[in-house]
């Protein structure tokens, strides 16, 4: 079953500095049946304007993965942790018992973000924050797993039964996923199209996957795309 969430009917607001859509239940936009797929809660499509960005707040028992898709964001929390992320990269915060952040554009462009947010297997534990470059060319016509809960994953580390993959394509390539039986996996094109099992995926629409234990991908224009695997 592939269920397709069309951007344009995506929940949001427009708050001048950031232009936030919600795949899901988030913030002021509430649907009773879009409260997450699997372990994955939250998939938010930000845009953030030059020198703004999200004040310290605090976070807790909560996997956060964010995926830049344009520009570069600058992360800093109450554990001495700072760095700068840029497009095509993904930086993961473990929130564990407590963490207090802040997630700034301080770049002279607007900055397009994915931020995705995983519910852990494991809660309590001492939160930590990293980041990791991943250069197109690695994940250039096949899915690569950026960040992942799965033992012997060369990816970023999180504390969930989940992985989040990526992958380039050019027009008319196909790559698969092998996702599983009783998995579901969430995929977003970050640009271009891509087809599944005969639907057509758009650039930022959400594709909603279960009861499929291959999912192939063939890119209807050159694309990039994420793929959240949740139990």
């Amino acid at each position: 079953m592939i269920e397709l969430r069309p951007f344009s009917g995506l929940g949001g607001d427009n708050h001048g500095w950031l232009d936030a859509k919600h795949h899901f239940s988030f913030a002021n936009y509430h649907d009773a049946s879009r409260m997450g797929w699997g372990a994955l809660r939250v998939w938010n499509d930000d845009a953030i304007q030059p020198k703004t960005g999200f004040p310290p707040h605090p976070h807790r028992n909560m996997e956060i993965v964010t995926f830049v898709r344009k520009g570069a964001i600058t992360h800093e929390d109450n554990l001495g942790n700072k760095g700068r992320t840029e497009a095509g990269d993904v930086q993961v915060m473990s929130a564990g018992h407590g963490i207090v952040h802040s997630e700034y554009n301080l770049e002279d462009k607007v900055t397009e973000i994915f931020q995705i947010w995983i519910v852990p297997t494991r809660t309590g534990e001492a939160p930590s924050w990293g980041s990791r470059p991943f250069p197109k060319d690695d994940r250039a016509g096949a899915f690569v797993t950026l960040a992942s809960g799965v033992a012997g994953d060369d990816a970023l580390p999180i504390r969930a039964d989940a992985r989040v993959a990526a992958a380039t394509l050019k027009a008319g390539q196909s790559a698969e996923y092998a996702l599983g039986k009783d998995r579901r996996a969430y995929l977003v094109p970050a640009t271009g199209a891509v087809e599944i099992d005969g639907l057509r995926v758009g650039t930022r629409d959400g594709a909603a996957i279960k009861d499929l234990e291959t999912v192939r991908v063939t890119a209807l224009e050159d694309s990039e795309i994420v793929l959240v695997d949740a139990a």
